[in-house]
């Protein structure tokens, strides 16, 4: 793998991660675009009912929403067709995201109220300082992470670990979180095979609820939680989707979407980073198997989130264990599972279909 970084036109970073190691870069033509200076409001207020963070960014609502394919902001440049990479054709890239939720610099807060009327004591307000970055997998516009060929998947993979390791090293980013979103059932806006990369000041509410479970049981038993989980998971068998020499693939046995998986390495590994070249080329080979039998589930490719959980920059990386969680909200051919009362307002659960039985599905499907 082979990285270059180059600049927008507004400042922001791109980076190229082609798939050939050594040689010369390819040249890369400068971004010639006439782009206004970002604007970049973002703040951070607390919710002191659930202690959580939540973003405010009112700066995205005029960001791109479901183009033209002529007019994707993710496919190489071409003549009259100008977009955020310049070069003509691409491997692997990664830049700044245009319409970022958090930022390096977000300016300063606005004023929320009056003096002493604002709810600061209660409510606290910061700005929204992070970072957030698009992977662009491919630069064909009608590909998916499941068609890429495992040298590609390497590449990404090897962009991702990159990134982890650089966004971990600037001020006040707690975690980083490699994701993808496919489908517009999912509330995607642009078509292109693309992912980001968030770079959280703060533990996510998530991640700090299973770290404190890890914790709770490292307690009880001087085990490790998540080890524990994969152990029984492979032990029990029912809900192994595939494995390899490195890796399980499973569906949760208290999955809360009606088609999810985890994917595991065989050691614990605190990120992505801490992968052998060996690992990460098993995962490539299972991911995309995985990838493919999903789209073979339905007539209609599975819209799906594949967040990855590593462990927090500064704290508690004894107890995490990195691993791929992937879910997708379509519950049967026709029909999509919604976040209704009890999930959206009481935060409880419901899922329609039995895990084992899509481990089944999942299992039948393969090559």
């Amino acid at each position: 793998m082979r990285k270059t970084v180059a600049r927008l036109a507004d400042g922001r970073q791109l980076i190229y991660y082609d798939d050939a190691d050594g040689g010369d870069s390819p040249a890369r033509p400068a971004d010639s675009r006439n782009l206004p200076p970002l604007n970049v409001g973002s703040e951070l207020r607390f919710d002191p009912l659930v202690d959580e963070w939540v973003t405010i960014a009112a700066h995205r609502q005029g960001r791109t929403h479901l183009p033209d394919d002529a007019e994707c902001p993710l496919c190489p440049s071409r003549e009259g067709a100008l977009s955020e990479i310049p070069a003509s054709d691409y491997d692997v890239v990664v830049f700044d995201n245009r319409f970022p939720s958090l930022a390096a610099d977000v300016g300063e807060l606005a004023a929320s109220g009056e003096d002493g009327e604002d709810g600061e004591d209660l409510v606290p307000r910061q700005p929204g300082i992070g970072h957030c970055e698009v992977v662009c997998f491919t630069s064909d516009h009608h590909g998916s992470f499941g068609q890429l060929t495992p040298t590609r998947a390497r590449t990404v993979l090897e962009a991702w670990a990159d990134r982890t390791i650089e966004l971990g090293l600037q001020p006040g980013v707690e975690q980083v979180v490699p994701f993808e979103n496919r489908g517009v059932e999912i509330g995607v806006t642009l078509q292109h095979p693309h992912g980001q990369i968030y770079a959280l000041p703060f533990a996510s509410p998530r991640t700090r609820r299973m770290l404190a479970a890890a914790r709770s049981h490292r307690r009880r038993t001087w085990r490790n939680l998540f080890a524990d989980v994969l152990a029984t998971e492979r032990e029990a068998g029912t809900r192994i989707v595939a494995e390899n020499e490195h890796w399980t693939a499973f569906v949760p046995a208290a999955a809360r979407w009606p088609v999810e998986m985890h994917l595991y390495p065989h050691r614990q590994v605190p990120d992505l980073p801490a992968l052998s070249d060996a690992e990460r080329d098993a995962f490539c080979h299972l991911y995309l198997d995985l990838l493919r039998r999903l789209d073979r589930l339905y007539d209609t490719p599975l819209p799906y989130i594949a967040a990855w959980q590593q462990a927090m920059v500064n704290i508690d990386r004894d107890l995490s264990y990195l691993r791929l969680e992937l879910f997708s909200i379509r519950r049967a051919e026709d029909k999509l599972k919604y976040l209704a009362t009890m999930e959206s307002a009481m935060g409880v659960f419901l899922n329609d279909v039995r895990p084992e039985d899509v481990a089944q599905r999942l299992r039948d499907l393969g090559d």
